[in-house]
C-alpha cells in the first residue's frame, strides 16, 4: 500500500496530543501505518542500567504516531494533500501538494 508520508518529509500532526506542531518524518512503519517524528509525541522510558546507559533512569523518547494523524507540509508551508500524476517530461511517478499544485521533493 502506498502512503502519502514518506522518510524525510515535512508534516504538520492534525490530531492527538501533539495537534498542530510540525516536524521531519525520521522512520516510517508501513506494516502499522505509523511515523515517527521528530521531536514530537514523546513519552518517558524506565530503563535499567546497561553497558550503554550505565546509570539508568528515565529517558524521553519519540513514540509513533498513526499517518492518518499526519498531512504534509509543501514547500510554501501549508499543509495538504498528497496527489500522484506522472511527470510529462520525466514520465515518472511524483507527489504534488493538492493544495498549490507544485510537486513534492
Amino acid at each position: 500500500m502506498k502512503l502519502h508520508v514518506k522518510k524525510g518529509d515535512t508534516v504538520k500532526v492534525i490530531a492527538g496530543n501533539s495537534k498542530g506542531s510540525s516536524g521531519k518524518v525520521l522512520m516510517v512503519y508501513t506494516d502499522s501505518n505509523r511515523a515517527i517524528v521528530e521531536g514530537l509525541n514523546k513519552v518517558k522510558k524506565h530503563q535499567k542500567p546497561n553497558a550503554k546507559n550505565t546509570q539508568g533512569g528515565i529517558t524521553e523518547k519519540e513514540a509513533p504516531i498513526h499517518i492518518s494523524n499526519l498531512m504534509v507540509v509543501d514547500t510554501k508551508g501549508n499543509a495538504t494533500r498528497v496527489g500522484r500524476r506522472i511527470e510529462e517530461k520525466s514520465n515518472k511517478l511524483v507527489r504534488y501538494s493538492k493544495k498549490s499544485g507544485e510537486v513534492i521533493k
